[in-house]
């Protein structure tokens, strides 16, 4: 370690580091009993509701796409979207350039679904926003801006 990296440490209260471990972690409790509310509110497993969500960025997703932006292995996609098509909110096509390629989208089933959970995590953010006096607003969005660039590059360090 070098000496600015020590001398930034040092700057460092026990406390400090205490209450942020304390707030990160209940920040991400939170986000999870969330998650948790969703699943139940939309009737989708956890894992299927993070996967319909990527349709939103995307019109057609492969299996191996998925995996990657969810982070778990092929297989278990393959179980995720067998769930989702049995619910008739994902289809399977083939790719008009590759016929070995199978290409997945949404139903309008789905795209119904995904629009409505838009709704209330949209409705979510804003009732927290609504929390925030109008005048720390900007302040919280600069500050988060800068936690999650700060977790990013540690993130980045650690691979």
């Amino acid at each position: 370690m070098n000496n600015k990296s020590a001398s930034h440490f040092n700057d460092i209260s026990p406390y400090q580091l205490e209450q942020f471990q304390r707030l990160v972690s209940r920040l991400y409790q939170c986000c999870q009993e969330r998650m948790q509310y969703q699943s139940d509110r939309f009737d989708l497993p956890d894992a299927e509701l993070r996967c319909l969500l990527l349709f939103g960025e995307e019109r057609y997703l492969t299996p191996t796409g998925i995996a990657q932006k969810m982070n778990v292995v092929k297989s278990r996609i393959s179980k995720i979207i067998d769930g989702l098509m049995k619910k008739g909110l994902v289809q399977r096509i083939k790719d008009p350039e590759d016929s070995r390629i199978h290409l997945l989208s949404l139903t309008s089933d789905g795209q119904r679904k995904i629009n409505h959970i838009r709704e209330f995590v949209d409705d979510v953010h804003h009732q927290v926003l609504l929390r925030i006096p109008p005048e720390q607003r900007k302040i919280l969005l600069i500050d988060l801006d800068l936690l999650k660039s700060s977790m990013e590059a540690v993130k980045d360090m650690m691979d």
